[in-house]
């Protein structure tokens, strides 16, 4: 290359960095708004260079500002390092209900849109219920469930859920996965990042103690993995007993067919009442 060649080409990544498509300026702006996520959606779709610079560097942000506790956690404390998926598809899954799919396994009469939520709690606690005993090891964080009513029925109530493990591909459950041989979802992919996932239901990974936490019956539950150790899936939502019949004798209350009656004190609630290690995720 020879010296004017060169020169042009300083000139060119120096011009780059000038004005909005400058990091530090951006990061300033958006620091000053407080990380509004409507106005980095905004930013973000005007072209690809400034798309680049806040799925990279600004998404990060606005993880760490919203959630610094989870975040910590999920990166050990490393937070310069990589979130499978990216920073994009993190901040998505904190403020994204994906909605409900049919699928083989979880039937509904009708697709459930996904939807931006104001606030989310994900939970630590939540997450060991979701973990098979094998691997109660890992570490996954669970969101309080979104409820849907959908169908006809005022008690059809569709419970959505969605979470994420800390290094996924290092974690007991992909292992167990993996040796059993359990096949990827030929037609379902990642809402949240579009990379392959497993059915933990066709995997039979799912715990009894997912049902009753979100307040469900065993059965009544669906939810996937992806490679990058993104979770989501919904559930039919049962009834709760009150708390008088709960407190009346001491006894589990049962359902004509010998099912379990869940009370309020089983399922997870976004007032935090059952007392999960967990962070509330908030949209200002």
């Amino acid at each position: 290359m020879s010296a004017r060649q060169r020169v042009r080409a300083s000139q060119g990544s120096d011009s780059a960095e000038f004005g909005i498509h400058n990091e530090r300026v951006l990061f300033l702006v958006f620091e000053s708004m407080k990380w509004d996520i409507h106005a980095l959606c905004s930013t973000a779709s005007v072209n690809r260079k400034l798309r680049a610079v806040v799925n990279r560097l600004l998404w990060r942000e606005v993880c760490l500002y919203r959630a610094p506790r989870m975040i910590a956690t999920l990166t050990t404390g490393a937070i310069n390092s990589r979130i499978g998926g990216g920073w994009h598809t993190l901040a998505k899954l904190m403020f994204f209900c994906c909605g409900c799919e049919p699928t083989r396994h979880f039937r509904t009469s009708e697709p459930t849109r996904g939807h931006r939520v104001k606030a989310s709690r994900f939970s630590k606690t939540s997450g060991q219920s979701f973990l098979s005993r094998n691997c109660r090891g890992d570490l996954l964080y669970v969101s309080d469930m979104c409820e849907h009513q959908t169908g006809d029925k005022e008690e059809d109530h569709l419970g959505i859920f969605r979470g994420v493990f800390r290094g996924f591909h290092r974690s007991r459950t992909r292992a167990c996965l993996v040796e059993r041989r359990v096949k990827l979802e030929e037609r379902v992919m990642c809402t949240y990042c579009g990379a392959p996932v497993w059915s933990m239901t066709a995997a039979q990974l799912v715990p009894k103690s997912a049902a009753r936490r979100l307040g469900s019956h065993d059965g009544a539950l669906e939810y996937f993995v992806c490679v990058n150790g993104h979770l989501y899936g919904s559930c039919w939502l049962v009834p709760l007993s009150s708390d008088e019949d709960d407190d009346s004798d001491g006894e589990e209350e049962c359902y004509e067919d010998g099912r379990r009656r869940i009370s309020s004190h089983d399922r997870t609630t976004t007032s935090g009442s059952l007392g999960s290690t967990g962070e509330v995720v908030v949209e200002d």
